[in-house]
């Protein structure tokens, strides 16, 4: 442990890996249809209130960026193949890398579905930190198909900013030369710092990692608070945030945001059972049941009501259709457009849903084994419900 001058600490020889899978989204896409490759892609929704959730190196010499208007996107690209995009496959090659990482890894966090910390911390004892992470960089792309980008440096935040300036690669910084590899970087690349704080930060004359270092501390804190010092510490080289071991998700979710506001009650059921009928597919393809519904709404006026109900286990769409339905219709205000609709299943547990021998829902759980089995060969899209009232 190394305690400078202020007080804070920082642990020596400490050694954390950071994954990120290049553009997933798009990567996934080109995994899936090979055409796609060398082309300007985007993934994101259609309509004028649509952003860019993934885009390619291709689309981003044009100035496109995720998180941008899709409005905007097109008309700095204009050549760009826009992509809907699929959660369903996006999150079945996440599993596929995290299942991988879990066999492997000492202790590692899932910190989003194409990012990934380990801890090396010792490992140079055994086998050597670099080797590994090489290594394992070789054998997700061989398994999975999917370039990732890694970087090995002394904690989370410098082993992200490594990652960042690697891709599409690898770079390995040792404990001596973080200061001098982060510091003459934009304040920009520092992960937690927006938009907002960026303008800030520049108005204060600060441009680089290295000019917010040598701001006084007490003027970091009185100017952002708690973040400030966070700032702070971390452009000097000290984040001693730990691992956070990755656990399974306790709920699953899905939602729909309107191309226009809506208020059109009977189709807005239909999406329910819809959405129902795709979240129980995802639990019976996970062995997993489901204990809590709920719905929630977001109206026009970005009111977000929601409501749940505690249900006996299950994974069975006629179990749960009617629960929904009727917690939708609960808290649906009439007088309001909707902007958007949710459903969230909690309490998963694994397990498969039980059957008494003269039930007679049993014809009806043979049902859902072929139509998953279809689902599972030929995407959730092949097969769906025919919905009437």
């Amino acid at each position: 442990m190394i305690i400078n001058p202020l007080g804070y600490y920082k642990y020596k020889d400490r050694q954390i890996l950071h994954l990120d899978l290049d553009t997933f989204f798009i990567s996934v896409e080109r995994l899936i249809n090979s055409k796609l490759i060398d082309k300007p892609v985007i993934v994101g929704g259609f309509s004028d209130r649509s952003v860019v959730a993934s885009c390619s190196y291709e689309t981003r010499r044009f100035g496109v960026h995720a998180g941008m208007p899709m409005k905007l996107a097109k008309r700095l690209c204009s050549e760009a193949i826009i992509l809907r995009g699929d959660m369903d496959n996006y999150s079945k090659y996440s599993g596929l890398i995290t299942e991988i990482i879990k066999e492997k890894a000492p202790v590692f966090e899932k910190a989003s579905i194409d990012e990934f910390y380990i801890d090396l911390t010792g490992m140079d004892k055994f086998f050597g930190s670099q080797k590994w992470s090489k290594e394992l960089r070789n054998f997700i792309t061989k398994e999975s198909g999917l370039p990732i980008s890694l970087g090995l440096s002394t904690n989370k935040t410098t082993s992200k900013i490594t990652t960042n300036e690697a891709k599409p690669g690898e770079l390995f910084i040792p404990e001596q030369l973080v200061l001098p590899f982060i510091q003459p970087l934009s304040i920009k690349k520092m992960p937690g710092i927006g938009n907002k704080t960026f303008r800030i930060l520049r108005q204060m004359g600060i441009y680089t990692i290295k000019n917010l270092s040598d701001i006084p501390l007490p003027t970091m804190e009185y100017t952002f608070g708690k973040n400030g010092v966070n700032f702070w510490k971390k452009s000097n080289g000290i984040d001693n945030t730990p691992i956070i071991p990755y656990q399974e998700p306790k709920s699953i979710s899905i939602e729909k945001t309107f191309d226009k506001d809506s208020t059109d009650y009977n189709h807005m059921l239909e999406l329910i059972v819809l959405m129902t009928e795709r979240l129980c597919f995802q639990l019976r393809k996970q062995n997993k049941l489901t204990g809590i519904i709920s719905v929630k709404i977001r109206y026009s006026n970005f009111e977000t009501p929601t409501l749940q109900r505690k249900i006996s286990y299950t994974s069975f769409d006629y179990h749960i259709e009617d629960v929904a339905k009727d917690l939708f219709g609960r808290i649906y205000n009439r007088r309001l457009s909707v902007r958007l609709i949710g459903l969230k299943f909690d309490k998963l547990i694994y397990g498969t849903q039980q059957l008494q021998l003269f039930d007679d829902k049993v014809k009806l759980s043979k049902l859902y084994k072929e139509v998953d089995f279809l689902k599972k060969k030929f995407g959730h899209k092949i097969i769906r419900k025919a919905i009437a009232y």
